[in-house]
């Protein structure tokens, strides 16, 4: 492990640039772009304890930093990107798709054109459309689509085939290919089609609908009802066609809208293709957090991976840049970054943020989208048997316990200001969650209002849990002289973890521990800090680092953030019911009975409020003087408050 002092470089300009990360052997680990290098560099170089968990491990494992100066931001944008792709370096993020996506291509660059579907490489001389979700979706479109534009879709081996026998393929006969192998029709008029083609998968609907129309009823008023029959059929396959593109935005919109939902082990991305004002396409990602980027960062970080790709293919290409790039939080480059775009397309991109609107509109869809595609890969983490193992596997060997941890049991506390205090307890068993045996405690406090501060709320909360237990396991079974307590609430705490995570930091994870030894219990405990992750071990002088990708790591935080949610969920209803009952309290002649019956006739306070005397005298222990109390309170509550 190297120390970053060693290699510390003196003499870093201010210019703009991009740096590298080398280790030893020279291999390149990191790729940055920076608009001032001294001062990015520099921050890589104090002190490690200050550092993020990745950042240290980076500057721990190179031994070397270089770094080449550039003229502006936007050549430091085109410069990171090669380099990235050159050297592949693994401390980068790499969003990866989460599946290949087909696209409806036409080669305009062969003597006669081609339509085709294809996945992959980038090719010039070739329009793409799409991306399309299903192959079969596609492939219905080319069929339909082949009825009014026969253009070759054959391969070239079969092209030159027909060409030497003299003898259309299949498609030639049955009139979805004009058969240019055999001479049926010239280049040039083969390659008209061809544009045809791409001026209507390019929006231009409206034009070939009208002509086919128009010819159809031509022949019709001439009697060639053969003819104006197949035409009918070639409007009728333009009609779904066009169907399957809903227009979502106006006409002229060509734009990719971008949406993130991300945690702190993983980012999910979605976007959407709209050209015309229709959904063309969409697609996904989900990456591994390895650093501490903010969300702008990371949507950076995506926007130069996806559309690098078209700056190097030159011409169209299926990431063809559009005019609007949509996304939900602005880079910190913004601008360097749509002059790089506007390069690249050869013409205006604008990158910002809807606010409002149909775009807003749509945007909130693609962000449900990326929500429910970053659950999916969490419950696929979490169902994968091998992928729990390991993570138990893990946190045996990085926190030295005797046996993986089968039952683990995370607690948080969550207040309002120190009141209203509530402890949670979750547990997961064999690495997925088991919500039966959730509890949560409200902290009561050794004068019965609540705990001083965190660490005396979380000696209750386990106080209560243990000795619960120790009256579970001693209290009598069926069959003997008192009545057994049910089955379900026995096991709920009967049953020891085989680790205890706290959500909190070294202060939580001492009291836990000194608790846990005043009540006797032999069980492992850590805490888990938020702010750099770090796993914290009691009497500890420094933290244990678990690798940022680990499956230990992850499933360390699936296990707080849940404690973490089922704690603030549990606080909101109480304070809720707290703000209400303090509400009532000043209505005289209101007690806890009739507060809790008038919440109960109103369902809410907002209701109770807008009643009169009579509906709040129907209420059960309210008589026609009370309800006039009450009414005039609220009345006057109002003339208050305006």
């Amino acid at each position: 492990m190297a120390d970053p002092a060693s290699y510390r470089p003196k003499d870093i300009p201010t210019d703009p640039g991009v740096y590298r990360f080398r280790d030893e052997q020279g291999r390149v680990l990191y790729v940055g772009k920076a608009k001032n290098l001294r001062a990015r560099l520099s921050s890589y170089f104090q002190d490690p304890s200050r550092l993020h968990p990745r950042t240290r491990s980076l500057v721990t494992s190179a031994a070397s930093v270089q770094w080449t100066v550039v003229a502006n931001e936007v050549e430091a944008l085109s410069l990171e990107y090669t380099w990235i792709k050159q050297y592949d370096p693994r401390f980068n993020v790499v969003f990866r798709d989460d599946k290949s996506y087909p696209y409806l291509s036409v080669t305009l660059g062969e003597e006669y054109p081609r339509v085709q579907v294809t996945r992959g490489e980038l090719r010039t001389g070739t329009r793409y459309f799409g991306p399309y979700t299903h192959v079969w979706a596609i492939r219905e479109t080319m069929d339909l689509l082949l009825r009014v534009f026969p253009v070759r879709s054959c391969s070239m081996g079969v092209f030159r085939r027909a060409r030497s026998s003299g003898r259309p393929c299949l498609l030639g006969y049955i009139d979805k290919c004009s058969a240019p192998c055999v001479g049926r029709i010239g280049p040039e008029e083969h390659r008209a089609l061809a544009e045809d083609l791409c001026s209507f998968m390019s929006g231009d609907t409206g034009r070939f609908s009208a002509r086919l129309e128009r010819e159809m009823r031509g022949a019709a008023a001439a009697q060639d009802y053969e003819r104006a029959a197949r035409l009918r059929d070639a409007l009728a396959a333009l009609s779904r066609v066009t169907e399957r593109n809903a227009v979502v935005l106006p006409l002229d919109t060509d734009a990719d809208v971008y949406a993130l939902a991300a945690d702190d082990l993983q980012a999910s991305v979605q976007v959407f293709h709209v050209r015309q004002g229709r959904i063309r396409g969409q697609r996904g990602w989900v990456t591994d957090r390895i650093d501490d980027a903010s969300d702008g960062e990371l949507i950076e970080r995506l926007l130069v991976q996806v559309y690098g790709a078209h700056t190097e293919a030159g011409g169209e290409a299926p990431r063809a840049i559009p005019r609007e790039v949509l996304v939900p939080h602005l880079p910190d480059d913004v601008e360097a970054l749509a002059s790089w775009l506007r390069g690249a397309r050869g013409g205006a991109v604008s990158v910002r943020v809807p606010r409002r609107g149909d775009k807003r509109a749509l945007m909130d869809t693609v962000h449900e989208n990326a929500r429910q595609a970053l659950a999916a890969e969490k419950l696929r983490r979490g169902a994968d048997l091998a992928t729990r193992s390991r993570a138990l596997e893990e946190l045996q060997r990085f926190l030295v316990l005797a046996d993986p941890p089968l039952r683990i049991e995370c607690y948080d506390i969550s207040h309002t200001g120190g009141t209203l205090q509530v402890g949670s307890m979750v547990v997961f068993e064999d690495g997925v969650p088991k919500k039966r045996d959730y509890r949560v405690f409200n902290v009561r406090g050794a004068d019965g209002i609540g705990a001083r501060d965190d660490t005396e709320a979380l000696a209750e909360v386990l106080t209560r849990r243990f000795e619960r237990g120790r009256r579970e396991l001693t209290a009598p079974r069926s069959g003997e002289v008192a009545e057994p307590e049910p089955v379900l609430e026995r096991e709920s705490f009967a049953y020891d973890p085989g680790l205890l995570v706290i959500d909190g930091g070294l202060p939580q994870v001492n009291a836990a521990h000194r608790t846990l030894g005043e009540l006797g219990v032999d069980v492992p405990v850590v805490a888990l800090a938020k702010r750099l992750e770090e796993v914290w071990v009691p009497g500890a002088e420094f933290p244990v680092i678990l690798p940022r990708g680990s499956e230990a790591l992850y499933l360390l935080q699936r296990l707080r953030d849940e404690a973490h949610r089922f704690a603030i969920t549990r606080h909101r209803k109480r304070r809720s019911a707290a703000m209400t009952a303090s509400v009532l309290d000043t209505v005289p002649g209101i007690g806890p009975g009739r507060a809790k019956a008038l919440l109960k006739h109103f369902g809410s306070l907002k209701q109770l409020r807008g009643a009169d005397v009579e509906e709040v005298g129907r209420v059960p222990g309210i008589g026609p003087a009370l309800a006039h109390v009450v009414v005039e309170h609220f009345a006057a509550e109002r003339t208050a408050a305006h």
